[in-house]
């Protein structure tokens, strides 16, 4: 602790050193007030002063100044007024319902000890794969990160649950460290991540985008993990050793062994020759059934998907008829109506004003209604030996025979399909040869471990895609999807009969914990930012930047960086409360949109626990880990993790689209 502890004094003696050498001391203005504000806030929070408190005592106090600048006999009272405000606006913003609901989902999924089955059985499904225990932490980190998004609970149960079985293995400290640590981050990026929530609040950007667009994203960091992992393995087995036949070993059931002892080894020739009748003595009709639903259930999902991909791709276009509509503009006044169009209302040739609307006749007046009918009745068959020309798209026949025609032929085009395009051909072959290769070498062991996923991955899986599919298509706000979820994870800790009173006092307790730590932020930040603006520190900033002459990718660059360095003695809550005021307002200034820059930054603020020596996914593992695991062991295996980080940010900075296809697909 002696290393940290002094690298986090040389951090704040860095801080308070530029302070005293930048700060103009014979010329201060208002704005180097703001940033004195900004350099105190950083100091004292790596001093161990709690976040919110901080901001709201440094705000206040610099607040005060401000208004004592400008009129001191009201500073105190709009002091006191801007803090009530800035309160009353955290507590009116919708988007933090969210927040306690996706956390209490979190703290129950946690306590239903559905990750133990999960990772148990991840890691006999991929017993074959090069460094199958590393891999399935990594897949367990990602389902359970998504589940809960809070980094610590990850980190934490997995150092109890993985840990171990790595290490036992003879699998090296710092990889299983690294591994751990870096799937337990995931939760940062991959929705439903409270860091999006608070960043969305922050910047004013759509959660339900950001969630969209950091989908993808998530998944490609995951992927790079994985690859790391198998490729090392290849390298140096001696690393990561394959599992024992001891520890691959999977019990099956009496029906199960019965069939593999007398039947068959392989799935499919068992059950067919079990119904036969003739070599299923000992074994139950009705399990032999069970067995083969079971099994058949790959096949039913890939029937059910494929029918729903072909309906929607051989949906008929819809057609609209427009038969009968006029194009605004077409045509004058003397123009003769057409059929199923709007006309002009009939009127005496005096009574037209100049739009081509008439004064309604008065009831006083009779003669004049019947007099306005001479006049169009004269116009008509000029109008009819000069036809308006048609709008665009219509046939030019009269209106009712343009009518028959045109209502029998859109029925008949919406009745009919459009031929399935390639791509489903392509997708559906490629979806049932792997299928078909999946019974191929479906045998009962692997039958037993596709149980095994059944009861602790696809419950979990489906809820996690249930939430995230009603946000990302619309269906619901991330607040109802949050109640859906928090739902969903009671009805699963109820239905592995975990739900008990302690459960839930627990869980409602950390929820209210976490929470009122980020409400809490949310409050004392917006006072710190109302505090900065005043006294001018934000416009100052703005101009020093726009000096600099920088292009749009060198302010990304600057900007990823300070983020980056930002990461090692503050937590991301921190980066984001305080200084994603002074950025957002500084993207318009380079064209940046904040879309993208929010995916930019949750993907960097992940080395907020990743950074050495100030790494708190370090200090979570650090705290369940063996005696002989050192922090130097842990912070040597997060290294190499980190900078796959650094390349899945290149790769993103490089191509977008990875983060802004799918918003831009999904919400045009």
């Amino acid at each position: 602790m002696r290393r940290e502890m002094y690298f986090g004094l040389a951090i704040m003696g860095m801080i308070v050193a530029g302070v005293l050498f930048l700060m103009p001391w014979s010329n201060l203005t208002s704005g180097h007030l703001g940033l004195l504000m900004l350099g105190l806030v950083v100091v004292a929070i790596m001093l161990g002063f709690p976040t919110a408190f901080t901001l709201m005592g440094m705000g206040m106090i610099f607040a005060f100044i401000a208004y004592r600048m400008r009129s001191p006999d009201l500073a105190l009272g709009q002091t006191l007024d801007l803090m009530v405000q800035r309160a009353y606006a955290v507590m009116g913003n919708d988007v933090l319902i969210s927040i306690p609901l996706f956390v209490f989902m979190g703290y129950l999924v946690e306590r239903a000890n559905l990750i133990e089955k999960l990772f148990r059985s991840l890691h006999l499904s991929l017993a074959r794969v090069p460094g199958s225990l590393a891999v399935a932490t990594l897949f367990t980190c990602a389902v359970f990160a998504t589940a809960t998004g809070i980094v610590g609970a990850v980190v934490t149960l997995m150092g109890l649950l993985a840990l171990p079985a790595m290490l036992r293995a003879g699998y090296s400290v710092q990889v299983s460290a690294g591994v751990i640590t870096a799937g337990g981050c995931l939760g940062i990026l991959i929705p439903p991540s409270v860091m999006l929530i608070v960043y969305g609040a922050t910047a004013g950007v759509s959660v339900v985008q950001l969630y969209a667009g950091a989908f993808f994203p998530g998944i490609m960091l995951a992927g790079l993990y994985v690859v790391y992992v198998i490729v090392l393995a290849k390298l140096r087995p001696d690393l990561m050793p394959p599992l024992t036949a001891a520890e691959r070993h999977v019990p099956l059931t009496p029906t199960a062994q019965a069939l593999q002892d007398r039947v068959s080894t392989k799935v499919l020739p068992g059950l067919v020759g079990a119904l036969k009748g003739s070599r299923n003595a000992g074994v139950p009709f009705l399990e032999v059934m069970r067995q083969a639903l079971i099994a058949a259930l790959p096949a039913i999902f890939l029937a059910v998907l494929l029918t729903v991909m072909w309906r929607s791709a051989t949906a008929p276009d819809v057609v609209a008829d427009t038969a009968g509509l006029v194009e605004m503009g077409a045509g004058g006044s003397d123009a003769a109506p057409q059929g199923g169009g709007l006309a002009e209302p009939p009127g005496s040739e005096g009574d037209k004003v100049e739009g081509g609307l008439a004064e309604p006749p008065s009831e006083d007046a009779p003669k004049s209604v019947e007099g306005a009918k001479e006049p169009a009745a004269a116009e008509a068959p000029s109008s009819a030996a000069v036809p308006a020309a048609p709008p665009s798209g219509a046939a030019s026949v009269p209106a009712p025979a343009a009518e028959s025609a045109t209502t029998p032929a859109t029925d008949a085009v919406a009745a009919e399909r459009k031929p399935a395009p390639l791509w489903f051909w392509i997708v559906a072959g490629v979806l049932s040869a792997v299928v078909v290769g999946y019974y191929a070498v479906l045998t009962f062991t692997r039958l037993e471990v596709f149980k095994m996923l059944l009861s602790s991955f696809f419950p979990l899986a489906f809820m996690i895609l249930a939430v995230l599919g009603t946000i990302v298509f619309g269906l619901a706000t991330p607040t109802e999807a949050a109640a859906v979820g928090s739902l969903g994870g009671v009805l699963l800790a109820g239905a592995y009969r975990q739900l008990n009173m302690s459960v839930v006092k627990e869980s409602v307790f950390l929820t209210a914990k976490t929470s009122a730590m980020v409400c809490w932020l949310f409050v004392g930040s917006s006072i710190f930012s109302a505090a900065f603006a005043l006294l001018g520190g934000q416009e100052l900033i703005e101009n020093w930047v726009m000096s600099l002459g920088l292009s749009k990718v060198q302010f990304l660059l600057l900007s990823q960086a300070i983020i980056f360095l930002l990461g090692w003695p503050l937590e991301w809550t921190e980066i984001i409360v305080i200084f994603m005021p002074i950025f957002i307002p500084l993207l318009d200034n380079f064209g940046v949109d904040p879309l993208f820059f929010g995916l930019l930054v949750a993907l960097n603020l992940q080395t907020a626990f990743l950074s050495p020596p100030v790494a708190m996914a370090a200090f979570y593992l650090k705290g369940v880990a063996p005696p002989h695991v050192t922090l130097n062991q842990i912070f040597m295996g997060m290294i190499p993790f980190m900078l796959i980080q650094v390349i899945a940010l290149a790769l993103l900075y490089v191509f977008p689209e990875i983060g802004l296809w799918l918003p831009a697909v999904l919400y045009k």
